[in-house]
């Protein structure tokens, strides 16, 4: 039984941004909680799933003093030990409050220090360190049976040197490459038999591939996670951090920076800054970044 019901009269604010993009209705909606350190698991998975959005992150007091916040992260769902938009979100919500550049938060997975740029009002850019660098942690399915979930055909699957994957950097992902970006386009799920195919973890796909004839961005991406409880994701930050993995085993030795796109054939454009570096053949560091705008605000009354 939700602790609410039992009589606990209990008035949350919470923010509305959009994150991975500076323009307001665009990017990855996120709904932000402050001060939730009064709410319980199945309360802030019941506040996640009413909000219905692909996740909602709750500020809390941090366990050390010299920490900006907890936070912790669920979609409609689950609850995940760590996610780029909440992260990046969270992060220019307190950069904002506070006026620090450096902003610290708790999240499972560990100790996150974002740096936080203000832009304009109600506007910031923030970048952060992975605090687990990507692994290899699964074997991918073969492409004929990858290609029957997405409805295109196995010769479609693979992209340059790039072939389906399982990476985590705290959330596994299958990152399944296309040919091109009219392949990314014109993917259709079929969802009868997912978990089947991808086993592991919630049974996310990251589907990507290189974007050479476009203007801005170097990589072209879509998420789909029926698990989660959001059939497409348009903008995911814990999924590119996966990505850094599959993309540095074959990347040169020393620091890349990519622009990473994801959104746009949901009408919701975002843009991911990924950056790693590589000391021979060995992944040193991982990082992830891009702007959020507070498009509202509200009270959650819970009792």
């Amino acid at each position: 039984m939700l602790a609410w019901a039992w009589g606990l009269k209990m008035q949350l604010k919470y923010l509305l941004l959009d994150v991975f993009t500076t323009e307001r209705l665009k990017g990855n909606p996120l709904a932000a909680v402050l001060n939730a350190d009064l709410l319980l698991d199945d309360q802030m998975q019941a506040i996640a799933a009413e909000f219905n959005l692909s996740e909602t992150v709750f500020i809390k007091r941090p366990l050390a003093i010299k920490h900006t916040a907890a936070v912790r992260i669920f979609t409609p769902r689950v609850e995940l030990p760590f996610a780029g938009h909440p992260t990046i979100g969270a992060a220019v919500v307190l950069g904002l409050q506070t006026r620090s550049s450096a902003v610290r938060l708790e999240e499972r997975i560990g100790l996150i220090t974002c740096i936080m740029e203000k832009m304009e009002k109600g506007t910031g850019l923030a970048r952060f360190a992975l605090p687990q660098l990507p692994s290899e942690t699964g074997k991918a399915p073969d492409p004929i049976r990858i290609a029957a979930t997405l409805g295109i055909e196995p010769e479609e699957v693979g992209c340059g040197l790039y072939q389906p994957a399982v990476y985590s950097a705290g959330v596994d992902y299958y990152l399944v490459p296309v040919r091109d970006a009219a392949v990314l386009r014109r993917l259709k799920l079929e969802r009868r038999g997912w978990r089947d195919v991808y086993p592991i973890g919630h049974g996310a796909v990251y589907v990507f591939t290189e974007t050479p004839n476009e203007r801005g961005n170097q990589i072209a991406a879509r998420m789909f996670s029926p698990g989660m409880g959001q059939a497409e994701d348009p903008a995911t930050g814990s999924a590119a951090a996966a990505l850094i993995g599959l993309l540095a085993k074959f990347g040169n030795s020393g620091q890349t920076e990519l622009v990473l796109r994801q959104g746009d054939e949901m009408g919701r454009p975002s843009r991911i800054f990924v950056q790693y570096r590589k000391e021979g053949d060995t992944l040193t560091h991982g990082g992830i970044g891009g702007h959020a705008v507070i498009v509202g605000e509200g009270t959650l009354d819970l009792g």
